[in-house]
């Protein structure tokens, strides 16, 4: 593996850390909720990687041709990965405009603030 496939590697990497951090210490569910898509991305962004780097490894054998078929296995992967990902985001993202225009999230807040003003449970 060359040195910038290397580091593109960790610096995904390390975008992936920060990101689970900021999903699960989130100020807000919607910062949480993009973390947890910006995740998803950088996945997808690191199985195509792999794809492609295996086929650089099987270039560089002596004598063997580029095996595409690895990286064609590896894209189907992120392909699907990338739609489900989509799909989730846009069903939670749905479940909770709906949640909200029934009034679920504001009257869930304020029952909590209430027993909580009131000495809780």
């Amino acid at each position: 593996m060359e040195l910038a496939q290397l580091i593109t590697v960790i610096v995904i990497l390390l975008g992936l850390l920060l990101m689970v951090r900021s999903a699960i210490v989130g100020p807000t569910l919607m910062d949480r909720i993009l973390a947890v898509n910006v995740i998803g991305t950088k996945t997808i962004v690191l199985l195509a990687l792999i794809g492609f780097l295996q086929v650089e490894i099987t270039a560089n054998q002596g004598g063997v041709a580029p095996d595409f078929d690895r990286a064609a296995f590896w894209l189907d992967i992120a392909l699907a990965y990338a739609l489900i990902n989509f799909i989730a985001t846009i069903a939670i993202m749905r479940y909770l405009e709906t949640r909200a225009a029934r009034g679920g999230l504001e009257a869930a807040g304020d029952a909590t603030r209430d027993s909580q003003a009131e000495g809780g449970r």
